[in-house]
């Protein structure tokens, strides 16, 4: 087991017999194979000295029982490290940024209180997962829509505070932008409501964002400054109709004319998430294309476009899904294909049935893409098989490399060129290249994506490592960056955002002060280490 910092065996053991008067024995787990559930499944430490572990885990089933844990955490200088359901893989999972943390696990805290659906919102504790809100939509015939991430077994609450994302409109699909209204445990153990929940007996808590004053909401994603309890969710009206749609453009040169036209969409809210795709280029998981073309560097464009006229394939496509009305979808989409033609030469278009919403529940098992539904489901899982990137070694996880890029293609070109180098650099063949498109889960961003192998292999998960550092370091060069990491590279991705001579880190690290006096909740978590910790990062 591993031990708290600075604590002994028996001043832990009487903080233990505390979090057990305050949760009941049977919700403090301390034994080896307990505490081991709490390991994170896709470590890239995995069983080296370095690998974060819990010291313990404690399970409260209320409010009041969070705030007597985070008393109980600062008469003994214990870190504790929040989770709700503790599915965030790729990212760290269950496990804490500081080794010899205990895991406040919020899965008992799992009442969806209210759904409304003249308003549109829901209000749920961390416990709450995609499941959960997604069969008590169902079971109680409410008229909303939830989006949903991708695994979808995580909870909203989890998801938004770690800036995840989803598959709709863009306004939805930035999780933590769709919050309205926290309920927080303070690092001393005060509770707070944003908003108007900060007005006594208010029943506007997730209608108003705001109150007055400064909003301290964002001071909770990504961060440890407080515990968060409850959590409102704005909820899309079910849509009457879907539609999904497809436009191919044939030349290289066409991305960013595609890309401009889909920016125009997507910022006036007509279309759902873009899905970009390049079938000229052999589509998303077939690398051969790519080799062949960067064996002599990164091509020129018109050997690019030489390539495309061989393939006898368009040289890119985007699909998205219409909402709303079937008068509405089928309207939008004339007015798409006219936008096009007129801007594009040898645009083509496809499109699929209109269905009717929402899908009937012997029709979901079949249905194609469920996460663009507000459907959750595990079927992404399959990206991790035997495929023909892992044709027969697939990896026992991944460590997700996310570059944020402007979005424009020249934006995405960059950071696909800048990875693919990258790669090159430290031995392994690209992951990127030319044809590589970017994701849209946040509307206003592009993502490149690569996903960085991890192991049950101490030498191939060094490789990895220093891969993924590598890749960090580059694409900072260029004046891009990742929203989002595991806790073995929070330092190094938060070392990028060094404006100023890192006065964002600094800002950050006086509130952790003020606030956080004892550094108890979650010491290191994206970078923000307690002034105990500072000078040795943890």
């Amino acid at each position: 087991m591993a031990l708290p910092p600075n604590l002994s065996q028996s001043e832990f053991d009487a903080a233990l017999a505390e979090f057990r008067n305050a949760v009941g024995n049977d919700w403090v787990f301390s034994s080896d194979e307990d505490v081991a559930l709490y390991r994170d499944s896709y470590s890239i430490y995995w069983g080296e000295e370095e690998e974060r572990i819990a010291s313990a885990a404690v399970a409260p089933a209320n409010v009041e029982e969070v705030q007597q844990i985070v008393r109980i955490a600062n008469r003994y200088s214990i870190p504790v490290y929040p989770i709700s359901t503790g599915r965030n893989l790729t990212y760290g999972g269950a496990a804490p940024t500081l080794t010899g943390s205990v895991v406040i696990d919020l899965k008992r805290m799992n009442r969806i209180i209210e759904v409304n659906d003249k308003r549109n919102y829901a209000l749920v504790e961390p416990g709450v997962s995609y499941f959960d809100l997604f069969n008590y939509i169902r079971e109680n015939n409410l008229n909303v829509m939830i989006d949903v991430p991708d695994p979808g077994w995580g909870s909203p609450m989890g998801n938004s505070l770690d800036h995840g994302v989803g598959y709709t409109f863009g306004p939805y699909r930035d999780h933590f932008g769709s919050h309205i209204g926290l309920e927080i445990v303070s690092a001393e153990g005060e509770l707070i409501r944003t908003g108007a929940g900060a007005i006594p007996g208010s029943d506007a808590w997730q209608d108003f964002h705001y109150g007055v004053g400064p909003s301290i909401d964002g001071l909770f994603a990504q961060s440890n400054f407080g515990i968060v309890t409850k959590m409102g969710v704005k909820l899309m009206p079910m849509p009457e109709a879907f539609k999904n749609v497809t436009i191919t453009v044939p030349r290289y040169q066409d991305f960013q004319a595609l890309i401009d036209e889909v920016n125009y969409l997507e910022d006036s809210y007509l279309v759902g998430m873009p899905f970009y795709n390049s079938p000229a280029g052999g589509g998303l998981f077939d690398p051969a294309p790519m080799g062949e073309l960067m064996q002599n560097g990164w091509p020129s464009l018109d050997q690019l476009e030489a390539f495309v006229r061989a393939q006898g394939r368009p040289a890119w496509s985007v699909s998205f899904h219409l909402y709303g009305p079937q008068e509405i979808v089928q309207g939008t989409w004339t007015a798409i294909q006219r936008r096009f033609r007129d801007k594009i030469t040898g645009v083509a278009f496809e499109e699929e049935e209109l269905h009717n919403l929402p899908i009937p529940e012997e029709d979901i098992p079949a249905l194609p893409d469920k996460a663009f539904l507000g459907i959750p489901n595990l079927e992404i899982f399959h990206i991790v098989n035997r495929n023909p990137i892992n044709r027969n070694d697939p990896p026992d996880g991944h460590a997700d490399m996310f570059t944020m890029a402007p979005r424009t293609a020249e934006g995405a070109h960059t950071a696909a060129r800048v990875l693919a180098e990258a790669y090159q650099e430290m031995g392994f063949p690209p992951a990127t290249g030319p044809f590589s498109t970017p994701i849209t889960f946040y509307s206003r961003a592009f993502v490149i994506a690569v996903l960085i192998p991890t192991w049950r292999d101490a030498a191939k998960n060094e490789a990895s490592r220093a891969l993924y550092a590598h890749c960090l370091d580059k694409i900072a060069e260029v004046g891009m960056g990742t929203y989002r990491t595991a806790p073995a590279f929070q330092d190094l991705a938060v070392s990028k955002y060094n404006f100023n001579d890192g006065s964002l880190l600094k800002f950050q690290e006086k509130l952790k002060d003020s606030i956080d006096p004892n550094g108890i909740i979650s010491p290191g978590r994206y970078g923000i280490w307690p002034a105990n910790m500072r000078n040795n990062r943890g």
